[in-house]
């Protein structure tokens, strides 16, 4: 009798957030499942969607979904620090949700947050929001509350011509909107502040201290104190804000957390 093979596969996805329809990309392993899942959230404005790390993954057992924000590589809608976290949010719940768990083999209640620059703040601001997300991943997280506090005329404006510079895939914004956005959120967007919101649960937090965009000393160390506590695991390499030649080391550092706490 022949056997149904359950194979991998890489199904387009869609989700719904703010009225507009995002696109995604399922990196769906082998198997009956039901799946841990992993959501990988870019960061701005989106180069470095760490793909590598969802193959990875997918081979190791997991699901790894990856999307793009409204307003971004051709998607409808504004670019906003605000719309990310709200799509972040949003894409949480509906991979968790029916018909999409059981539809590509989800485990709903196995869900971990990974996160890349402005995508490490994204996820962990969206854990934090939300108590049943298992385990969060922040890598090179940009802290917009640290940042904004320290905020000169000289360091203002350097960040809006930065961020003018990076907005050819984006839509709607500017840099001076972007930096006027930080500047409103101010503590309510500093990363240490929500320590205690993500006690007691699993949170990786690594850092990189080649890197001009978001420097350990400002942007990790302070959450390693902030953050301390039995279930924090925490690194600090010697390589710049993409970890362009630490990509394996981060695959498997990743990949270690999970297995340990998803």
């Amino acid at each position: 009798m022949r056997r149904n093979i359950v194979r991998a596969a890489t199904p387009a996805v869609t989700f719904e957030s703010g009225g507009v329809t995002l696109a995604g990309l399922l990196h769906l392993p082998a198997g009956p499942g039901p799946h841990p899942v992993v959501l990988l959230l870019q960061g701005f404005p989106g180069n470095e969607r760490s793909l590598d790390l969802a193959q990875a993954l997918r081979s190791a057992g997991y699901a790894a979904v990856a999307f793009h924000y409204r307003g971004s590589w051709g998607m409808e809608g504004t670019w906003s620090w605000a719309n990310v976290l709200e799509d972040a949010a949003t894409v949480a719940r509906a991979v968790r949700a029916e018909p999409f768990a059981a539809r590509y083999r989800l485990d709903p209640g196995r869900l971990a947050l990974f996160g890349h620059s402005a995508g490490g703040f994204a996820a962990l601001m969206t854990a934090a929001a939300d108590p049943s997300i298992p385990a969060v991943v922040s890598v090179s997280a940009f802290d917009f509350g640290t940042v904004a506090a320290s905020l000169d005329a000289r360091t203002r404006a350097a960040y809006v011509e930065d961020w003018d510079g990076e907005l050819l895939p984006l839509r709607g914004t500017s840099g001076e909107a972007l930096v006027a956005e930080m500047e409103r959120a101010g503590e309510a967007w500093r990363l240490a502040g929500l320590a205690p919101r993500l006690a007691g649960r699993p949170v990786l937090l690594i850092g990189t201290s080649e890197d001009a965009v978001t420097p350990a000393a400002v942007h990790h160390r302070p959450l390693v104190t902030a953050y301390s506590g039995a279930l924090l695991d925490h690194h600090e390499w010697a390589t710049d804000h993409a970890l362009s030649d630490h990509r394996q080391r981060l695959i498997e550092t990743v990949r270690g957390f999970l297995d340990g706490h998803l």
